[in-house]
């Protein structure tokens, strides 16, 4: 298996993917592309590389590319970290080439993707001062289509995926499995987010739907990158006049400026819409948890009504699963291939039907 992996500055990449590597327990080879620039030019300081004039960063690149080429056919697997572009004070620049791309013939695109506070809080912590929040929402979805088009020239349809960092352990098996596990399905897991936060108890439900599912697929969890309450905090702060807003990110307290903050509200809604899209094209089906409500009701949000329609016009198998007394709409049963009343039977169906291969002895996610 070779696989690209990219991402915007920012992500930390490199010690997430030892993790990922470290879960799949076999023989992986991590290339780092950026580490292995700096050893090719070794009087380059630390963080100044992208610094240097566009023909001798692209003479680096294309050095330590032709020796990943030799070293990848010494290992049974191998991940490449690096990006699909930069955005400097070059501007914006790609940072691959196509003929050594189209030799390596990676069996998978992977661009890796973060919480925008999350992403902001790692450049500040490494000095990377001159940027603003727009500036990385922009780079995101730059490095995203970037990633993607670079797939489809060099490999062709199917072999790009995005995949949320986020803050759980989680993501680290979920990008394991997708690397290393060909035979498991591909799930994307739909419930409602915004509405419910303030629900414990609906909270505590979504969350064993979660941890089931991610048990038995590769799951693509929108909940892994959740940037919807920052426009929420941004307004609450303008509308009660605060300069900043206070974020928790991996443990550590940082203010955000208000007024930046609401500035890319139209961004991050945007960006979710498409993601969320793009993860379920992605996906070989869609599992979708509609709470029930204290009064029995169905907690069914106008975005979960959407991402079923959408997966059902994309032909995936669409399975929801509703344990409300309420009776679901036609527009539910008609575009579901089965609806179940509760998780433990919908994990039944899947096992009975063979959407849970074997795990091998000794192999990985036993």
């Amino acid at each position: 298996m070779k696989a690209i992996v990219t991402g915007q500055v920012g992500l930390d990449k490199k010690a997430y993917l030892q993790q990922v590597i470290d879960a799949a327990g076999q023989d992986v080879w991590l290339a780092n592309v950026g580490d292995m620039m700096y050893a090719e030019a070794p009087g380059v300081p630390a963080g100044r590389i992208l610094d240097l004039p566009l023909a001798r960063l692209r003479d680096l690149r294309r050095a330590v590319f032709k020796d990943i080429l030799a070293r990848a056919a010494r290992h049974a697997h191998t991940i490449v970290n690096t990006h699909a572009t930069f955005r400097w004070r070059h501007g914006l620049f790609y940072a691959f080439d196509h003929d050594l791309m189209k030799a390596f013939d990676a069996d998978l695109y992977v661009c890796m993707v973060d919480n925008i506070d999350a992403i902001h809080a790692r450049m500040l912590r490494d000095g990377h001062l001159e940027h603003s929040l727009k500036d990385l929402m922009v780079w995101r979805e730059e490095e995203t289509l970037a990633t993607e088009l670079l797939s489809q020239i060099v490999r062709g349809q199917g072999c790009f995926y995005v995949q949320a960092r986020g803050q759980e352990a989680s993501t680290a098996d979920m990008l394991a499995r997708l690397l290393f596990r060909p035979d498991l399905r591909k799930a994307y897991l739909s419930f409602p987010m915004s509405h419910v936060m303030a629900h414990p108890p609906l909270m505590a439900d979504i969350e064993m739907f979660r941890r089931q599912m991610k048990l038995h697929f590769v799951c693509f969890d929108p909940g892994d990158l959740e940037e919807k309450y920052l426009t929420q905090l941004a307004l609450e702060a303008v509308e009660e006049g605060r300069r900043w807003v206070t974020v928790t990110v991996e443990g550590r307290r940082m203010n955000i400026d208000a007024a930046e903050l609401v500035s890319i509200v139209g961004d991050i809604d945007g960006q979710i819409y498409a993601r969320d899209f793009m993860l379920i094209d992605q996906s070989d089906l869609i599992i979708s948890y509609v709470p029930r409500l204290g009064d029995g009701r169905a907690g069914l949000s106008s975005g979960v009504e959407r991402e079923l329609q959408h997966a059902h016009e994309a032909a995936k198998d669409v399975f929801v699963i509703w344990p409300s007394d309420a009776i679901p709409s036609p527009f539910v049963t008609e575009t579901a291939t089965a609806v179940f009343p509760s998780i433990a039977e919908a994990v039944a169906y899947f096992a009975e039907r063979g959407y849970f291969p074997d795990a091998e002895e000794g192999g990985l996610f036993r």
